[in-house]
């Protein structure tokens, strides 16, 4: 099952980038960087399981154990190594684990999900909420000046995971498409995905406290 579960994933990712981008790029891993920018010693990226192993303690209702989605939703317990953001009562918000650009999200309904008309008002309500939460978060956190904001309906249109319908939120930078993408056909990922986990999660919890 983790392995059908990975796959899964993986496929996913790659249909998305083929519908964005209408090429195929490589990604190329530079946490290094992050880090040598930052003057830190290390990134802190190692030591994290492999979230396909991550079984959660009970399955909810109508829940996929195939989809990387709902076991993210379910494994309560496992944020940092699944990536998990936040959970509402109704949606979830999630680090993408082969991330087009750096600080890659994905916001889902915690149901599973194929189409907006299986979704409640409260529902399409809270991922817009979250949509718009984790969108200051990351200009406030990222720095960034930009967003692609996208939904793939249907496997026609390129969703790798068409049970389960989500958001893609990506943050864009003025220049961030360089020689790398351009040239060699590669997306440099600057920062590892534990380190983003641990930077937007005290953003979140700093927005919370303010908020209190």
């Amino acid at each position: 099952m983790a392995s059908n579960d990975k796959r899964c994933e993986f496929l996913h990712e790659k249909a998305y980038a083929i519908s964005l981008m209408a090429t195929t790029n490589n990604t190329l891993w530079a946490p290094w960087r992050l880090a040598y920018v930052k003057g830190d010693a290390q990134d802190g990226s190692e030591g994290q399981p492999d979230p396909t192993s991550i079984a959660p303690e009970a399955w909810p209702l109508g829940a996929d154990p195939g989809c990387f989605l709902c076991r993210a939703m379910a494994a309560v317990g496992h944020e940092r190594a699944l990536g998990v953001l936040e959970r509402t009562a109704l949606s979830l918000v999630i680090i993408n684990r082969f991330p087009y650009a750096s600080g890659h999200l994905l916001v889902a309904p915690l149901d599973h999900r194929a189409t907006l008309e299986d979704l409640r008002d409260e529902q399409l309500l809270d991922l817009q909420r979250c949509l718009t939460k984790w969108c200051g978060l990351a200009r406030q956190s990222l720095q960034c000046q930009g967003f692609n904001i996208g939904l793939n309906l249907g496997k026609v249109a390129g969703a790798g995971v068409p049970g389960h319908l989500h958001w893609h939120l990506l943050p864009r930078w003025d220049g961030d498409v360089n020689f790398m993408p351009a040239v060699a056909g590669t997306q440099v990922i600057p920062q590892a995905l534990s380190s983003l986990w641990e930077q937007l999660r005290e953003a979140r919890d700093r927005e919370e406290v303010a908020d209190a």
